[in-house]
C-alpha cells in the first residue's frame, strides 16, 4: 500500500482523510447539494463520519488512498478525493492474474496504474482553480514519485462539466462504456473513461502548468467569482 502523503500547493493542501476532518466534510458537503446530482457526497455529520471511515477501511484493505482538500490560507476543509483502483505489475507473471495485490513488502510497494475519482469540491471553491491544482498534485506524485505508467478518470457521460474538465487536463478519451452502471439518480449510466500515460505527461503537466500560471487565487477566502477561464474548470468524476 503507498504511504499516505501530503501533497501542497498554492490554493489547495491534500491531507490524508482522517476522522478529524468529518465536522469540515461536513461543512463543505453542505454548501450547495444541488451541484452533487453525479457524485456521491456526505451531507450531515453522521454521514460524514461514516464516509470517513468507509474510505479507511478501503485504505486499510489496500484499494484507495483518499485525501481532504484543505484550504491552506484558511485551514477548512474544501472538498475530496483519493486515489483509487491500485494495480501492481511488478514482479513474476502468474496466471490467472491477481489485481491489487503487490509484489512483495505491500508497505513499500507503489503501484504502475491508478484511477483518480471520488472527486468533489464546496460549492464556494469552484471555479477558484482548486481543483485544477489537486489534480496536479495528484498527478505530478503519480508519475514522478511513484511512477505510475497509467492514470484514469472516468465521469457519468452526462456530466457534460466533467468531461470538459478532464479533456481540458489533456487526458485521452478511451471511449464510453455503454449502460456501466447505476447512477446516483437510479438510471442506468453510460461511463466516459480518460487515462494519462507516463509517456503523456510531460505535455500533460505543460498544459496545466500553464493554466495554473493564468490564476491569481486570494490569499484569503473565496471571492465567489470564477478564476479560470470559462469558469467551469472543475473535475467532479462520479
Amino acid at each position: 500500500m503507498p504511504v499516505p502523503v501530503v501533497l501542497s500547493g498554492r490554493s489547495v493542501r491534500l491531507e490524508p482523510l482522517a476522522m478529524r476532518h468529518a465536522e469540515g466534510i461536513a461543512w463543505a458537503g453542505a454548501l450547495d447539494r444541488a451541484a452533487y446530482a453525479y457524485t456521491s457526497v456526505p451531507h450531515g455529520l453522521d454521514a460524514s463520519c461514516d464516509y470517513i471511515a468507509r474510505a479507511l477501511a478501503e485504505q486499510a484493505a489496500g484499494r484507495a488512498l483518499p485525501f481532504a482538500l484543505v484550504d491552506p490560507h484558511t485551514g477548512r476543509v474544501i472538498g475530496s478525493t483519493r486515489f483509487l483502483e491500485l494495480d501492481y505489475w511488478r514482479g513474476p507473471v502468474i496466471w490467472p492474474p491477481v489485481t491489487g495485490v503487490p509484489s512483495g513488502d505491500p508497505l513499500t510497494s507503489v503501484p504502475d496504474a491508478a484511477e483518480i475519482g471520488n472527486t468533489w469540491i464546496a460549492g464556494e471553491a469552484r471555479g477558484t482553480g482548486v481543483n485544477t491544482e489537486a489534480k496536479y498534485l495528484m498527478l505530478r506524485h503519480a508519475f514522478e514519485s511513484w511512477g505510475l505508467r497509467r492514470i484514469s478518470m472516468r465521469a457519468d457521460a452526462r456530466n457534460t462539466r466533467s468531461r470538459v474538465a478532464i479533456e481540458r487536463l489533456g487526458a485521452t478519451c478511451e471511449g464510453v462504456r455503454r449502460a456501466h452502471s447505476r447512477g446516483l439518480d437510479g438510471v442506468v449510466r453510460d461511463t466516459a473513461f480518460y487515462s494519462i500515460l507516463d509517456e503523456e505527461w510531460p505535455a500533460v503537466r505543460g498544459i496545466i502548468e500553464l493554466r495554473l500560471s493564468g490564476l491569481h487565487r486570494p490569499t484569503s477566502g473565496f471571492p465567489g467569482q470564477s478564476l479560470e477561464p470559462g469558469g467551469a474548470g472543475e473535475l467532479l468524476p462520479a
